[in-house]
């Protein structure tokens, strides 16, 4: 009709272009942020990408002078030799063991500990609390292990509140039933302030006019931990536990051979042990590296499972 203008067509490549000035604008206007990214990327590619080339060894009989591209092939024999092994085996089990005991102990403990924290009325005593607790993550594992020897020795402190009980000189070091209480003990007591640390700031972000209404409602402290503080808590709770989960095959190898003695092997000898004395002593670069492809494996189906299950009973996961 006349006095109507014509409607302007728009081609499919200026809309197609909209996305992509937008994105362009996007970067410009936050190049500050991506250029402060830019070192943990390369950080990340240099350190974690470029270094799984090395998964190749795991399928070759590696010879250092060949190299990692020249080597020959063997497939997954390898993995054979490792599953075929007997002491293979018990590390194996040695490591889930200590594992699960870590998981089961450990895990709880800090979510203990913020709630007991969170408890404390005085700000003076509880900052000091936390700091005291934060101080042994400090500590290396080589002196951590000498402090433990010390407390652990015949006339040291444990035994001397064993004597009091009227129990005999017990050798802590040299009985294998001793090794897995004082790894998982020493363990939790060296990371129980650092751990609580998530849990302490997700406790603050809970919101204080739901303890004020459970108040007026005639809650009591126990009351309102079980329907405020933990359900506030449960997100927080559920991803460290999937993280936890994924690495319960990655113990602490540096501390179980400063606390290992020929006397203990049978409950100290763990993957990390037996992957040092193969790759490291005996030079079997390929049946380690396979030993670490295995396990990666495994941590990450474990990760995918308890998140799928995470997901399913809780409605929470980490994607």
């Amino acid at each position: 009709m006349r006095g109507e203008s014509a409607p302007q067509l728009v081609s499919s490549t200026s809309l197609r272009s909209y996305p992509q000035r937008a994105f362009l604008r996007r970067l410009i206007q936050q190049k500050w942020l991506i250029g402060m990214t830019i070192p943990a990327v390369i950080f990340v590619v240099l350190f974690s990408y470029l270094p799984m080339v090395g998964i190749l060894v795991a399928f070759q009989n590696y010879n250092v002078f060949q190299g990692v591209f020249h080597s020959p092939w063997v497939g997954f024999q390898n993995f054979q030799y490792f599953f075929s092994n007997p002491i293979a085996w018990q590390g194996f089990r040695n490591t889930l063991v200590l594992g699960l005991l870590s998981l089961l102990f450990g895990f709880p403990a800090p979510i203990i500990f913020a709630l007991l924290l969170n408890e404390l009325t005085g700000k003076r005593f509880r900052k000091f609390v936390q700091s005291v607790s934060y101080l042994p993550y400090f500590i290396s594992v080589v002196i951590m292990v000498g402090i433990l020897k010390d407390l652990a020795a015949p006339q040291g402190l444990f035994n001397g509140i064993a004597h009091w009980f009227g129990v005999q000189t017990i050798q802590f070091f040299a009985d294998p039933g001793w090794f897995r209480p004082l790894f998982v003990g020493s363990g939790i007591w060296q990371t129980l302030g650092w751990s609580s640390i998530l849990y302490l700031a997700a406790l603050t972000g809970i919101d204080p006019e739901l303890y004020a209404a459970a108040k007026i409602d005639g809650a009591g402290r126990w009351k309102q931990t079980l329907h405020i503080t933990l359900p506030g808590l449960s997100p927080t709770i559920m991803i460290l536990l999937i993280l936890s989960i994924g690495s319960i095959l990655n113990t602490d190898y540096q501390k179980v051979l400063l606390m290992q003695s020929p006397s203990n092997l049978e409950t100290s000898n763990v993957i990390g042990t037996y992957v040092y004395q193969v790759g490291i002593q005996n030079a079997q670069f390929s049946e380690a590296a396979a030993i670490g492809l295995a396990l990666s494996v495994v941590a990450f189906i474990l990760v995918i499972g308890a998140n799928w299950a995470a997901k399913k009973w809780t409605e929470q996961s980490l994607w």
